[in-house]
C-alpha cells in the first residue's frame, strides 16, 4: 500500500459536476493498493497517516483533529521504467482495492478522524491547495 500525503488548506473531489468530498486545513491522501495488501495493511497505514507529524509545529492530524480526504489512486503503482507507456500491473484490481480503500477510511474514522472520500471507479476532478508544500510518500 502506498499513500501520498499532502498538507492542504483545502481539497475537494468533484464527480459529474458535483462535489463528493471536501476538506479544509487537513490532509489529502492519495492511496494506492497492490495485490499483497490486506485489511491489516490498511489499518497500519491509517495509523501511520493519522499520526504522521507533518503539520505545523511537528503536530499530526491526530494531535489537532485535522480532517482527511482519501482518494483512491491506482497510478501510485505505475511502472514507467521501460518505454513511455506505464504499466499498472502492480496495482490491485478494483475488486481487491475498493474494500481496502474503504477499510483505510474506516480505520481513520475509528481513530477519530473526520474523513471525506472520492468515489471509486469514477472520473474524479481532484483539486487541492498545498500548504508548505509538505508531501510525504508512505509505503507498506
Amino acid at each position: 500500500m502506498r499513500a501520498l500525503v499532502q498538507t492542504v488548506s483545502r481539497a475537494s473531489v468533484t464527480v459529474d459536476g458535483g462535489v463528493v468530498g471536501s476538506i479544509s486545513d487537513g490532509l489529502l491522501v492519495l492511496l494506492g493498493v497492490t495485490h499483497s495488501d490486506l485489511p491489516a495493511t490498511a489499518d497500519t497505514m491509517a495509523r501511520k497517516v493519522w499520526e504522521l507529524r507533518i503539520l505545523d509545529d511537528e503536530k499530526s492530524a491526530s494531535d489537532v483533529g485535522a480532517p482527511v480526504l482519501v482518494v483512491s489512486q491506482f497510478t501510485l503503482y505505475a511502472d514507467a521504467r521501460k518505454g513511455r507507456r506505464p504499466s499498472w500491473s502492480a496495482a490491485a484490481p478494483a475488486e481487491v482495492a475498493e474494500p481496502l480503500v474503504t477499510a483505510f477510511a474506516d480505520a481513520l474514522r475509528t481513530r477519530g478522524a473526520h474523513v471525506e472520500t472520492g468515489r471509486f471507479r469514477a472520473h474524479m476532478l481532484v483539486e487541492s491547495v498545498n500548504v508548505g508544500p509538505r508531501t510525504v510518500l508512505l509505503e507498506l
